[in-house]
Order: C-alpha cells, then sequence, then structure tokens
C-alpha cells in the first residue's frame, strides 16, 4: 500500500524561465491545455510556478493599470508546495484532501523531478487498490 508516485507523475514537462514573456508563456499554457508549469533558473532550480490564475493578473493590469505583458518572474507564484519523490500514492491523496492546489511539483534531492496532479493520483488508486478489489 506504499506505492511510490514515480511511475505516476508527468516527467516532459513545459517549464518556464523568470525572464520569458509573459504574453508567450501564457500562450503556451493555452496551446498546451495545461494550467501551470514550473519557473526555473539557470542551474535548473525551480523558482516558482506559473499557472493560469496568476495569468489573470495580466487582464486585472491591462483594465485598470493599461500595462500588458511582462515577464514571467512578474506574475509567477513564489510560495510554492512540493511533494517528495519518495512520497506514496496514499500520502499525496492525502496533500489534495486538504488542499486547494490541482497539481504540486515533484522534488528529488531538491530538484525538480516531475509533477503529480489530482488525475495522476487517481489513475494511480484506480490502478493500484480500486482494480484489485472489483
Amino acid at each position: 500500500m506504499n506505492k511510490s508516485i514515480e511511475n505516476y507523475m508527468a516527467t516532459e514537462l513545459v517549464c518556464f524561465a523568470p525572464d520569458d514573456d509573459i504574453i508567450d508563456a501564457m500562450r503556451t499554457l493555452l496551446e498546451r491545455h495545461i494550467s501551470g508549469a514550473p519557473v526555473l533558473d539557470s542551474d535548473g532550480q525551480m523558482l516558482g510556478l506559473l499557472t493560469q490564475k496568476d495569468c489573470l493578473a495580466i487582464v486585472y493590469n491591462t483594465a485598470y493599470h493599461q500595462d500588458w505583458g511582462g515577464q514571467v518572474e512578474q506574475y509567477m507564484s513564489r510560495e510554492v508546495e512540493h511533494i517528495d519523490a519518495d512520497s506514496s500514492i496514499l500520502e499525496v491523496a492525502e496533500k489534495f484532501l486538504h488542499s486547494n492546489f490541482r497539481r504540486f511539483p515533484v522534488l528529488r534531492d531538491g530538484r525538480l523531478a516531475g509533477l503529480i496532479s489530482r488525475h495522476d493520483i487517481m489513475r494511480a488508486l484506480d490502478e493500484n487498490y480500486l482494480a484489485t478489489s472489483a
């Protein structure tokens, strides 16, 4: 019952740099149908996440301040909760139950290893627990 999340997390990720253009990043999120992506520095360290919710600030800035554009670092979320790569499926399921987040970065030795979403955990629970009870 302590199966790892490693087989279920996404590892081929869209990532942004802090100096990427926010409009280009927003379009990437839309085109790829993803709700957010990690922001990494030149050494591959995670600095934050850029989410669709973060991008809504662009609409606000445009409507009220006539300020359109900027860099990813101006809009990204810097306080990011994460999951350790050796966490079990049930540990992550519990974390999702107590959080409003839809996905978490997965770190191994402090470095980004992947992303795990609610959908990934539901799939893992189905394959590992529900299928065996049918």
